[in-house]
């Protein structure tokens, strides 16, 4: 049975929708292992053609090709992509070597795609190239070979992976009569070694050293001459030991797109420049909104105890207590008459001094992580509340009794009271002397209305207090503290009783304290107002993080357009390499996975230049804040750089997939056409 046989091929271009031009016409060949066959005939009599068909170039077909047995014709792709590993290669008139890559991984191209080890492809190259009198020319460039040695290359390309069939177009048409000779010597003593060697071409001298002539004209065969025979020998380029085909490896694909880089290095680092600006912007937006709300966070910190979580009762709370009691809420907090001074009473009380029930206390002691609960009173009013010093009246805003929530640093001068002292703001100290430090172990007379019930008592400064940069009633407004004991003792010498408005919950870790916070929302009651204020701003700064980065993104998204224009003229210029990588076994997935590589190496080069920049700029700009402020601004994060990278990679490689795929598409046959 004949190795290769053709029978009944017929081959058809459309031209219109309708028409289609014939361009093979019941071809019927037969051809053995060992025989040197030229196929001749005029321009545009199928010669060409007939080779594309046979090669499996063009599937598209009516008739039978079979290769040892097998119609080609019913492949599928894996099958296909096997027969032009294994059983075929391919030796082009314009060499169709790739430019950017030396001798020796030209050569090695077909045993990449079929990720053969690294030391087994270079020691089977090498041996071929040795054979053909390239042993001296690995490490160089086809632009540095002659047209002969480029040719020998090419011929070293098609038998490495030790093929049954060689299809060699027009093989000496670049070359000089003498070098022509030198390969037709080589095509020649490959014959002889037992392969099938069939040479498309229109040279008579050619084919004057063939065993056999196969004249083609307008689609038929019109004449098949056998000429000579040529004795068969040892075949001195049969791979001694044969590995399985596999696909192209992830790391091989890496290593062809790092080379295919390294030819463009200059363009390659521009784009890599380019869309590292977006990553560099967005980042440093994250850092700056991480490095503000850090400050914020450590200025609370410094005047507020973490541990302390604050709780205060709202209209809702009071009614499902009431609702538990099965009682009204009490119009009157604090002792007899005090509806009518409220009523009469030009006050204006802003905040509802809404007091605790047993049942709340009982309630909030429930929440996990909660080791002990204050009880304290705060109030805030405008026309109520004075100092008197020395017959002056000196009015304030704010109330409370002093709790574990204060912090030393918010003493500026003395400490904090005790029994019958009293802590004022070093704002209002300051209007009684003109140095606040002044004004402690003086005694002062302080007028408070609690639920519009008169209170009086007469007290000593025991220190002066400082909000700093905290946030809340106590950082704007003049305000009086005294202890929960202190207060007690004030009602009752008024014939009160101290109705708490304010529970602070010790956390048994400072880890716990936002989640008892989070806890207390949940069970409807209201958090401190530095916790609100802080939590506004905290979200207004995150707002304004995510705009700056999402205005910052818009240069990614320019990034991401110019990665996939310089993948697309990348496919371009590359046109015929492609052509080459499908004709010797290349998949579609493995030329998408080239071209994928490509766009994920400029993406994590873009990530990696865009996380380096930064970082400089971060390091410069917060030595340069702490030298004029005290502080840092741009807190940059693993987290952040990590984003940044996979940012940058997940943006490359999308880009890069619709020209990946323009290129996994393209026609081989077309390919290799493209100048």
């Amino acid at each position: 049975m004949p190795f290769l046989e053709v029978n009944n091929l017929n081959k058809y271009y459309p031209i219109t929708d309708k028409d289609r031009f014939h361009a093979l016409k019941d071809v019927q060949l037969s051809f053995d292992k060992g025989e040197l066959v030229s196929i001749i005939g005029e321009s545009g009599s199928g010669k060409s053609t007939l080779m594309n068909v046979l090669g499996g170039l063009d599937l598209k077909f009516e008739g039978e090709i079979r290769v040892d047995g097998e119609n080609i014709g019913h492949f599928k792709e894996k099958e296909m992509v096997n027969f032009h590993k294994e059983k075929v290669g391919f030796i082009f008139q314009s060499f169709n070597l790739v430019p950017h890559l030396s001798v020796l991984d030209n050569v090695t191209l077909a045993m990449t795609l079929s990720n053969v080890d690294a030391n087994t492809r270079k020691e089977r190259a090498k041996e071929v190239l040795e054979h053909l009198g390239l042993k001296d020319h690995y490490k160089k460039k086809p632009s540095q070979l002659s047209g002969g040695q480029k040719q020998r290359v090419a011929i070293a390309r098609a038998l490495v992976n030790d093929p049954d069939i060689i299809i060699a177009d027009e093989p000496t048409g670049a070359l000089d009569s003498q070098t022509s000779d030198q390969v037709l010597d080589i095509i020649e003593e490959i014959a002889k070694n037992g392969k099938l060697v069939i040479m498309v071409t229109h040279s008579e001298r050619v084919a004057s050293r063939s065993t056999r002539v196969v004249t083609i004209d307008d689609g038929k065969i019109i004449n098949d001459e056998k000429r000579k025979n040529i004795h068969d020998h040892k075949n001195t380029f049969q791979i001694k030991k044969r590995q399985e085909n596999k696909n192209l490896g992830f790391f091989a694909a890496i290593r062809m797109a790092l080379l295919n880089m390294k030819e463009k290095l200059g363009r390659n680092i521009l784009i890599a420049l380019g869309a590292s600006i977006g990553i560099m912007s967005v980042i440093l937006m994250l850092a700056l909104g991480n490095g503000v709300n850090d400050y914020l966070t450590d200025t609370m910190n410094e005047n507020v105890n973490p541990m302390i979580s604050e709780a205060r009762m709202t209209e809702e709370t009071q009614e499902e207590a009431d609702e538990e009691l099965d009682t009204e809420a009490p119009a009157e907090q604090g002792g007899g008459g005090p509806g009518n001074l409220a009523a009469n009473n030009p006050i204006v009380q802003l905040s509802k001094n809404i007091a605790f029930e047993e049942s709340n206390i009982a309630e909030l002691e429930t929440i996990p992580h909660v080791e002990e609960i204050e009880l304290a009173y705060s109030s805030f009013s405008i026309g109520s509340d004075t100092v008197v010093y020395e017959d002056e009246s000196y009015p304030f805003m704010n109330f409370g009794t002093i709790s574990a929530n204060m912090t030393d640093s918010n003493i500026l001068y003395g400490s904090f009271p005790e029994n019958s002292e009293v802590l004022i703001t070093e704002e209002m100290a300051e209007n009684v002397f003109s140095t606040a430090e002044d004004m402690i172990g003086e005694e002062v007379e302080v007028k408070l209305s609690v639920n519009g019930s008169p209170l009086t008592g007469n007290y000593t400064v025991s220190g002066i207090y400082t909000a700093g940069n905290a946030i809340g009633p106590a950082s704007a407004y003049d305000s009086v503290f005294m202890t929960m004991d202190t207060f007690a003792d004030m009602n009752e010498e008024n014939g009160l009783t101290v109705e708490p408005n304010l529970a602070y919950l010790y956390a048994d870790e400072a880890s716990k304290s936002q989640m008892i916070k989070d806890e207390i929302s949940d069970l409807g009651y209201a958090g401190s107002s530095t916790d609100t204020l802080a939590e506004t701003f905290t979200q207004m700064l995150d707002i304004f993080t995510y705009i700056l980065s999402g205005v910052a993104g818009i240069s990614l998204f320019v990034s991401a357009i110019m990665i996939l224009t310089v993948l697309y003229i990348s496919v371009v210029e590359r046109t015929q390499e492609i052509g080459v990588l499908k004709a010797i076994g290349g998949r579609n997935k493995d030329i998408r996975r080239i071209f994928v590589s490509e766009s994920f190496l400029i993406g994590l080069f873009s990530g990696l230049l865009g996380v380096g920049i930064a970082s400089f700029i971060s390091m410069v700009g917060n030595i340069a804040v702490e030298n004029l402020f005290g502080t840092t601004i741009l807190h940059m994060t693993p987290a952040y750089a990590l984003f940044g990278i996979l940012a940058s990679i997940v943006i490359s490689v999308v880009a890069g997939v619709f020209p990946a795929n323009k290129a996994a598409r393209l026609d081989p046959i077309e390919a290799l056409r493209h100048d």
